[in-house]
């Protein structure tokens, strides 16, 4: 019974601690927070779980994060892209390209790791950090210690970025507006790009979040892509005799598409659109703390450095290669 009461009561302390201004001006959101608090949770919680704890573990962790990334929709609406521009979005499209087919390129190739880790890794650097780690997940049919690696990767550098930015700005030559466009096209996860354009500019903050948010919406079409890639390899390395599998359709992703397109042309009360934002936060808070819960120093440890060089290094490109694609793309 301990974890079916901790995992609401941490998704529940983590959207308070994110309220204080203190905490949010770091830029830690609810989803860092309640993985952190699932952390050291897992790690005092020395029973063994029951089998009524482990289900409600992987309920969290699979049904509430998909419900969670459908509400998640309503965040969002079409008209973001038209009024920032659609020099963004292809910048967005190049920017999340390059790293997956880069990252996941370095992961297999270069570093040897396996396929579904470099790309929950990739995917975490290149979309939306840890959202997108675990909304690839279940696609890759990832182990849990490859989803617990890849989501410190991206929390880990995501935060670092957050703090690097605002000391770039000094140095970069970019007006307000256009640094806030490569906060948001290159930070892994949304609450580091509000965190990190808040520290430069109100203008910078706004521009930062529209482009991350459009990131964010690029989720949907990357891992219908990836299902279809997923299911023609499996398809492939059957043996003749084997059944045909079913074809694993991301029902959630598409739920996501219609979440924004409702919120785009159907004019919502704003009451009921926060109530939907907070059930989102709410949910996929319960996801992060299910997944905090079973994550073990050990099990890190054992992932060795690879993981950690290759976060390193989309991090930097992120941060580089991203900087040459704004002054190419983006009219200074």
């Amino acid at each position: 019974m301990r974890t079916l009461i901790a995992l609401p009561l941490i998704a529940i302390a983590s959207l308070l601690l994110a309220q204080i201004p203190a905490v949010a001006h770091l830029g830690l959101s609810a989803l860092p927070l309640a993985i952190l608090l699932g952390v050291i949770y897992g790690h005092f919680n020395q029973q063994t779980p029951t089998a009524r704890e482990q289900a409600f573990t992987r309920f969290c962790q699979q049904r509430l994060l998909r419900t969670g990334i459908i509400l998640f929709g309503f965040s969002l609406s079409f008209q973001q892209i038209v009024q920032v521009g659609w020099q963004a979005v292809v910048l967005d499209i190049m920017v999340t390209t390059s790293i997956l087919l880069i990252g996941t390129w370095l992961g297999i190739k270069l570093f040897k790791l396996p396929r579904e880790l470099s790309i929950l890794i990739s995917a975490g650097s290149a979309i939306c950090g840890a959202a997108a780690v675990l909304a690839s997940e279940p696609v890759v049919k990832a182990k849990q210690q490859h989803v617990t690696v890849a989501v410190a990767t991206v929390v880990l550098f995501g935060t670092l970025a957050m703090f690097s930015y605002p000391l770039i700005f000094q140095f970069s030559g970019m007006t307000d507006h256009n640094f806030g466009i490569y906060i948001g096209s290159t930070i892994h996860e949304v609450a580091q790009a509000v965190a990190a354009g808040d520290s430069v500019s109100g203008e910078a903050l706004q521009a930062a979040v529209v482009v991350k948010l459009i990131r964010v919406m690029l989720l949907a079409p990357f891992i219908l892509i990836l299902s279809s890639v997923m299911m023609r390899k499996s398809k492939g390395q059957e043996t003749a005799g084997s059944a045909t599998r079913k074809i694993n359709i991301p029902w959630f992703v598409l739920g996501f598409i219609a979440a924004a397109g409702i919120n785009s042309w159907v004019a919502l009360p704003p009451m009921v659109i926060h109530s939907l934002q907070m059930i989102s936060q709410l949910t996929l808070a319960m996801a992060m703390a299910a997944l905090g819960s079973q994550t073990q120093w050990r099990v890190l440890k054992q992932a060795g450095a690879k993981p950690m060089l290759m976060g390193a290094i989309l991090f930097t490109l992120l941060m580089c290669g991203g900087f040459f694609l704004n002054t190419l793309v983006i009219p200074q």
